[in-house]
């Protein structure tokens, strides 16, 4: 398992120990409150190393507080995908 984490670090530049640290600490969080939702994007962005402009935040706060998307990293680092084409 650690050399699967070391690839993903080295191809990614991303800590899995935070990656790990983040989604342990998202097991109970609620998804529908704003704040929440505003402190995982801002801490993704962090971790991933990748600005999110205010607009893109409120995209993916509204798509997520309002239901349109499940929670998880793959829908935010999608996002973050789709802002640069």
């Amino acid at each position: 398992m650690d050399h699967i984490f070391k690839n993903i670090e080295k191809k990614t530049g991303v800590n899995m120990k935070d990656v790990l640290e983040l989604a342990n600490s998202l097991q109970n969080s609620n998804f529908n409150d704003e704040a929440t939702v505003r402190k995982v994007i801002k801490r993704v962005a962090q971790l991933a190393n990748r600005p999110v402009p205010r607009e893109l935040e409120n995209k993916i706060v509204n798509a997520i507080v309002n239901g349109k998307e499940n929670m998880d990293f793959n829908t935010i680092a999608n996002m973050l995908d789709n802002k640069k084409k």
